[in-house]
């Protein structure tokens, strides 16, 4: 079995640089393809931290960071020493190398660089947009989205949701489930783009049946039963196909995958609407 390795990510600010450079390194290792990333932008408060810490005690592994708050720093690094965990400053080696040359301090502020970056804001604006409209809440505001995620449960539709919201795509998602349609709204949407995700029947039996086990809950259910999924699936094909909507299968795909193949979807659907 192949050994899974996890690197954590905490940003003060969208992390898009943090991000950059993790990428750049691990294409100089073999074996990449068998790390977990947890990306956490916007850390801003000991509480955030603190929800952050579990899934980092869970799972554990590298953590690389660009926090210049002192007691969100001191608090992670405390805890990461505490369970045995490397924990990096990211920048810390050049801003001090660049502090001696210049002669002066760094200005301690959360994302400095994007102070006057528009593009800095609206991808704020994204990720608050996101997280308000994840699973199916606030159907209501969909015209306001760029894209609009749709699958069955477990087909990715969250984190690939605020994967796209950190590239400044302000995304809904909506759960697509045989015995409860979706809002009429949702076939009638002009602004957004919608895409609809789907995987392979195994597959998704296999995510669902872990996600169960992982609540302590029974594993025999139709919500693992194979029938039902193919079904499931099915439903959510036929709406995809009725609608003319563009589709992405997430079987073989990493987040960052999917997202850039809706990316490049939604950037040809705006070259054709312009």
């Amino acid at each position: 079995m192949t050994q899974k390795y996890h690197l954590h990510l905490l940003s003060d600010s969208t992390g898009e640089t943090l991000e950059n450079l993790a990428k750049a390194a691990l294409v100089q290792f073999d074996g990449a393809e068998n790390i977990v990333k947890h990306f956490w932008p916007m850390v801003r408060s000991e509480s955030h931290l603190e929800r952050i810490l579990e899934d980092v005690s869970n799972n554990p592994g590298l953590v690389l960071f660009t926090l210049v708050n002192g007691d969100i720093r001191q608090k992670l690094e405390l805890k990461c020493r505490a369970l045995g965990l490397p924990a990096i400053a990211a920048l810390d080696a050049v801003s001090d190398a660049l502090s001696n040359m210049l002669g002066q301090e760094a200005k301690s502020r959360p994302g400095r660089q994007h102070l006057m970056d528009e593009a800095y804001f609206a991808r704020v604006d994204a990720i608050q947009f996101t997280i308000a409209h994840d699973d199916g809440i606030g159907w209501e505001n969909w015209e306001a989205a760029d894209i609009v995620l749709a699958g069955v449960s477990r087909t990715s539709k969250t984190p690939t949701s605020i994967y796209l919201a950190n590239r400044g795509y302000k995304t809904a998602n909506i759960p697509l489930v045989p015995e409860s349609p979706p809002p009429e709204s949702l076939y009638s949407l002009k602004k957004p783009m919608v895409v609809g995700l789907v995987t392979s029947v195994d597959r998704l039996v296999q995510v669902r049946r872990n996600r169960l086990l992982s609540l302590n809950q029974t594993p025999e259910t139709d919500y693992v039963d194979v029938d039902k999924v193919k079904e499931e699936i099915a439903y959510a094909r036929r709406i995809f196909a009725d609608n003319g909507w563009p589709v992405i299968d997430v079987t073989r795909r990493s987040i960052e995958e999917s997202a850039a193949a809706i990316g490049k979807f939604y950037q040809e659907w705006q070259d054709n609407k312009a």
